[in-house]
């Protein structure tokens, strides 16, 4: 498959990392020779140096025999405008990164559609609603729902008796902790452990492994079970959410207050003063915008930080946003997010268990991804702090996993089967359960593996 991607900036820069792989053909276009030239001599694609909307510099790109072309530089007209040229010299679909949030209403679809735009993708509508569903759950670090009442989370495992007395919402006690797998199955709880971030690698656990302190665990269950394993994990006393503090007033903030209910309270703190009398227009009525300094903490403190429930760091500035966010930690917040755009950061941020991990060019991949499967997959997710990916396949009439049951199929070691959704329903899955046509199976599985899947249910 040929894939030509148009701007070299982080969301290019990763996906041009993320595809070449999988041994895709990958043309990276971009006028800065700089950025192509570093990454020419780590990547195997090619480089081009030119300008996106250049006809020359498209035919120069082989964009007529292009399966794929994926416009994400940091402008929006040229990212449309480049799409256009593209499909109409040949290439068979076209993705455009934007920023207007009026182009995403699903009434505008068509138009782009016949503009000769297959796809958008608005990274930081991703990213806000991403942060919204999961800051429901104090307790959790990333959420992520499927229908059927089928979710996948992950949960930081505390052994709470070591943790000083003092912090408050700390007196409950980790059920989990030391037992293996096998054991937890063997209690008859409905969960299943499909991953384990462990001293920065993932593990794809077997029955054997055990549940340490400090492991972020992934747990796939079903909505009616989410109570019982926050309280087998010691999280009871977590509060709920009710007040959100948000540092930085940039375009991942306004689409965050807009993705968090209503009743809830939003403080949004920004340093630059026009930029506060513009949030003021594009910010919900609810939500109160503050002119000063995030990270002053006086000034936090005057704005309720001693009663906020989360906190959510988004500057363009990874460390400060790190840092602000291992403060509020030690300052009793448990629900905690720190935009962190830098990929060498990651898992120094889970080591300084600075809460969750906002990055929005992995979103932006998992999107992508999804289009580049073969098989009928309904939502790929990019775990930000585990090496691992998530996808919903749809089982097809008479493919190799309607054959056997799941311990009969022999699917790669590196992929675990959490769940599916059969007529609507959520359910947990064992070895002996056997697919039908028309699942929704819900995999889990080690980083740029999930194309080993498709053969299964194709």
């Amino acid at each position: 498959m040929k894939i030509v991607i148009a701007g070299a900036g982080a969301v290019g820069t990763h996906l041009a990392r993320m595809l070449s792989n999988e041994n895709f053909d990958i043309v990276l276009i971009d006028e800065d020779e700089d950025k192509l030239t570093k990454l020419n001599n780590e990547l195997d694609i090619m480089a081009l140096v030119a300008s996106p909307t250049s006809i020359k510099g498209l035919r120069q790109a082989g964009i007529e025999s292009a399966n794929l072309f994926i416009a994400v530089t940091p402008n929006e007209s040229e990212n449309l405008t480049c799409c256009m040229l593209a499909k109409q010299l040949g290439a068979k679909r076209t993705v455009a990164r934007i920023d207007n949030y009026e182009y995403m209403e699903p009434s505008h679809l068509r138009l782009f559609e016949n503009m000769g735009i297959s796809s958008l993708i608005y990274p930081e509508m991703l990213a806000g609603k991403e942060i919204a569903e999961s800051a429901q759950y104090s307790w959790v670090r990333q959420y992520i729902e499927f229908d059927g009442d089928l979710v996948l989370f992950s949960v930081k495992m505390h052994d709470f008796n070591l943790l000083e007395k003092s912090q408050k919402g700390y007196e409950n006690r980790n059920m989990l902790l030391g037992h293996t797998l096998k054991e937890l199955g063997a209690d008859g709880h409905k969960f299943h452990v499909v991953a384990i971030k462990r001293d920065g690698d993932t593990i794809l656990p077997s029955g054997d492994e055990r549940i340490l302190s400090e492991d972020l665990v992934f747990f796939m269950t079903t909505k009616d079970e989410i109570s019982n394993i926050r309280h087998l994990t010691g999280k009871d006393n977590y509060p709920s959410v009710k007040h959100f503090m948000i540092i930085g007033g940039g375009k991942l903030a306004v689409r965050t207050d807009w993705s968090i209910p209503d009743n809830l309270s939003v403080k949004i703190i920004e340093k630059d003063y026009a930029r506060c009398e513009e949030l003021g227009r594009l910010t919900k009525d609810r939500t109160m915008i503050i002119n000063g300094d995030g990270y002053d903490l006086d000034l936090l403190k005057d704005e309720g930080y001693n009663h906020i429930e989360a906190f959510i760091a988004l500057t363009n500035n990874d460390e400060k946003n790190i840092l602000a966010c291992v403060a509020a930690r030690r300052n009793g917040i448990c629900n905690t997010y720190a935009q962190v755009e830098n990929l060498a950061y990651l898992d120094m941020a889970e080591s300084l268990d600075v809460g969750t991990v906002v990055n929005k060019k992995m979103l932006a991949a998992s999107h992508i991804y999804q289009m580049l499967l073969k098989a009928d997959v309904n939502n790929v997710k990019m775990l930000t702090v585990a090496d691992a990916d998530v996808a919903e396949f749809v089982v097809k009439e008479g493919s190799r996993a309607t054959k056997k049951p799941i311990m009969e199929l022999n699917l790669p070691r590196d992929i675990n089967i959490g769940g599916m959704i059969r007529n609507g329903r959520g359910e947990l899955v064992s070895g002996r359960t056997q697919l039908q046509a028309g699942d929704r199976v819900v995999a889990f599985c080690a980083s740029q593996t999930l194309k080993r899947l498709e053969r299964f249910f194709n």
